[in-house]
């Protein structure tokens, strides 16, 4: 029986492979030349930054092109749901565009939210193509050491 090096990054390497091989599996992404109707109307995923200062939870998503009133903010069970949509002009031109890259549709972000969050007084405002939510946070419960019993 033969001895075989061990060698920690085939594996590492191995696995980039196989990743990078899924990628080009054909149909996974349309050509530039190709008419497929799923490049014009694909679900969407905004981005969301959550910052967090002394105060508040703040979540800033990127909505532009949203009308607010195509946006549903909830939080319920201790997450904040984000969801909506933007809709597509109906107006088809065939001359003047080659190919349409602004996505439309609905979309949906959930996200957790601490156990000091104070859903109570959350508040959301839109400006510029920016949601942002803000969610004060309670006073922190005082840390308090258990005796055990024995």
């Amino acid at each position: 029986m033969a001895l075989t090096r061990y060698d920690p990054t085939t594996n590492v390497i191995g696995y980039l492979r196989e990743q990078l091989n899924k990628l080009a599996e054909p149909g996974l992404f349309p050509s530039f030349l190709e008419e497929e109707s799923d490049i014009a109307t694909s679900q969407w995923r905004p981005s969301v930054d959550i910052k967090e200062d002394k105060d508040n939870y703040v979540f800033l998503a990127d909505l532009p092109g949203v009308d607010t009133k195509d946006i549903d903010v909830n939080v319920e069970d201790g997450a904040l749901t984000i969801k909506g949509e933007r809709k597509s002009e109906s107006k088809e031109e065939r001359e003047g565009y080659k190919r349409i890259e602004r996505m439309h549709g609905s979309f949906y972000r959930r996200f957790s939210l601490p156990d000091n969050a104070d859903t109570s007084k959350i508040s959301a405002e839109a400006k510029n193509g920016v949601l942002e939510i803000k969610i004060p946070k309670t006073a922190k419960s005082k840390s308090q050491k258990v005796t055990i019993k024995s």
